[in-house]
This record gives structure tokens, C-alpha cells and sequence, in this order.
């Protein structure tokens, strides 16, 4: 057998439709079922029930598609080894970054990267945490951007900064002329979050658990957009937090209505994760140093006393 056919496995088992994986392998559907029944009569045994719509992995099939994730994961790693080796950083890197995070981080670090390393192809992707675990896991991206900690076996953290809340309040709120704000003051039903599937979100879910509530609710609503929720809050409908980077493009006229909390500062934990294999650790490391040090010029809040909402207990 070989690495090719092992990645041609790989593919129809993520996908469980044999003309779907070709595509993504970029050969012939004849081609890549003839491949793996080639593997199947060399081993004796059957790696998909056909017979079952979607394709389904048979006992042994699961048990082969694991080793054969092991396999290929080694063998790109004989590339990588000779990579570092000559101190090349190059080739084709594919990073996912959460929504929260890309709209403000990119744009800081990305032409600064692309010219101190122009030999590397960055694919970039904006998916949710859920999505880059995924795409980590099935070997889809090579590294990632997102709020930590996940606590997931596979996969390695570095962090890179933590980048504090800060609270966007309009002058009808009491809490408005306030120079710096506590945790304490906020009103759970009177902040406007982002949806669901976003872990800034939970962060204040979770930074707020012991705060008050009020018993009136008059609507609730939950955007996307951190841009969005300022419009509404500029409406009088409430307020809302921030991630400290999206506060550097705030308006001039509208840097009063930010308030920056008294120490310890609720603060989001962000890292470059990508999978323990660390394949490719040599771009890992350009990216970690290039996005560490812009970003840690931007936050002024390194050596302040903070709490993350998302930390694991």
C-alpha cells in the first residue's frame, strides 16, 4: 500500500461518498475507489460497507483509518524535518481564525508577516471554535487563532496575548460617568451579546454569573456583529462589551462611552493552537512571534492583575 491510497482512505472515510472524496483528492471517482479496493484485497478485509448510505467505516475500517491518520501525519513530517533542517519557512500554511478575533488581528499582523516571509502561502479561513477543532483534527488546517483554553488532547496551545474587556456604555446609563467600572456593576439583562456559537460570548456569560439581573426584560436580542450591538447601545437599548482591539477603531466623539474595568481586568486568553504533531512548527514559530510582538505594542495591559472568563477550573 501506499501514502496516497492510505490519504485516499482518509478521504472517503471524512466524507463517506466516494465521488466527493476524488474531488477533494483531486483525481477520478474510478481512480480512487480502484485504489482503495486495491488496499482492501491486499489486506483481506473490507475498510467500508458500501451497502450503507452514507458509506459507513466497518469495525476494522475505523481501526485502519486511525493508523492511517498516524501514517500520513509521519510521513509529511519526513518534509518537515528536512524543511527545518535547511531553516526553510515556506510552502502553503492554512490558518483559521475566529470572528471575534480576525476583523481586528489580521489587518495588524498579516502585511508585516507576508513581507518578513514572503516564501509562505497563507490560506486563511474565518470558522468558530468548533469549527477549527474540526478542521485541526481531520488535518484541514495547519494552525489556528482562538480564545483559550480548549483542554483539547490533540491539540497544543501557545499562548499569544490576553486581551482585556472593555465595556461600551452610552450616556444614559448609569453607569456612564463612571471613570472605571467593576464586574459587580454590570446588569446581565441590559448587555447585548453576540450570538451563540461565538466564545466571547460565553466569556461574558461566564464573567457574569454573579451579577445582578433585573426583572424587566423588554426584548432580547443576540448579533453577530460587534458592530451591530454598538449601534443598538448608541440607541439607548442597552450595552455592550468589547474585545480591547475593536475599541482601537471607535470614533473619537465615542471613546467616552468606554470604560475600562478596575483591576482584576476581565480578560480573554488568545492562542496560535494548532495540532501536538507540529507539523510545520517552523511558520507556527513566525507567527507566533510576529503576531506576539505587534500586539503586545498595541495592549498597554500586560502587567495588570486580570481574570479570564474562559479559564477552566
Amino acid at each position: 500500500m501506499t501514502i496516497t491510497q492510505l490519504k485516499y482512505v482518509l478521504a472517503v472515510a471524512e466524507h463517506k461518498n466516494f465521488t466527493f472524496a476524488a474531488e477533494k483528492c483531486f483525481v477520478t471517482q474510478p481512480t480512487l475507489s480502484m485504489q482503495i479496493q486495491k488496499i482492501e484485497e491486499e489486506l483481506g478485509i473490507q475498510i467500508f460497507d458500501r451497502t450503507k448510505k452514507p458509506i459507513q467505516l466497518t469495525d476494522i475500517g475505523q481501526k485502519i483509518v486511525n493508523q492511517a491518520k498516524n501514517i500520513v501525519n509521519e510521513a509529511d513530517r519526513i518534509q518537515d524535518i528536512v524543511d527545518q533542517q535547511k531553516g526553510f519557512i515556506g510552502g502553503e500554511f492554512r490558518l483559521g481564525i475566529i470572528p471575534t478575533i480576525m476583523p481586528t488581528l489580521l489587518p495588524m499582523f498579516l502585511n508585516n508577516f507576508i513581507k518578513k516571509y514572503p516564501k509562505v502561502k497563507l490560506i486563511i479561513e474565518e470558522l468558530n471554535t468548533d469549527e477549527i477543532i474540526t478542521k485541526l483534527k481531520n488535518g484541514h488546517l495547519d494552525a489556528a487563532i482562538a480564545a483559550t483554553p480548549l483542554m483539547e488532547e490533540k491539540i497544543k496551545e501557545i499562548v499569544l496575548y490576553f486581551e482585556p474587556f472593555v465595556a461600551y456604555i452610552p450616556e444614559n446609563n448609569k453607569n456612564y460617568h463612571k471613570k472605571e467600572i467593576e464586574v459587580s456593576d454590570l446588569n446581565l439583562e441590559e448587555i447585548l451579546l453576540l450570538q451563540d456559537g461565538h466564545c466571547f460570548r460565553d466569556g461574558i456569560l461566564n464573567l457574569c454569573k454573579n451579577v445582578s439581573k433585573s426583572e424587566i426584560n423588554h426584548f432580547q436580542i443576540e448579533s453577530g456583529s460587534f458592530e451591530t450591538l454598538i449601534k443598538l447601545a448608541d440607541e439607548g437599548l442597552g450595552i455592550t462589551l468589547l474585545p480591547y482591539l475593536h475599541t482601537l477603531d471607535i470614533k473619537d466623539k465615542d471613546k467616552a462611552k468606554l470604560k475600562h474595568f478596575v483591576a482584576p481586568i476581565p480578560a480573554r486568553e488568545v492562542s496560535l493552537i494548532f495540532p501536538k504533531t507540529e507539523l510545520k512548527f517552523q511558520i507556527v514559530d513566525a507567527l507566533r512571534s510576529t503576531i506576539s510582538g505587534i500586539v503586545r505594542g498595541a495592549i498597554t495591559f500586560q502587567n495588570v492583575e486580570i481574570i479570564s472568563p474562559l479559564q477552566k477550573k
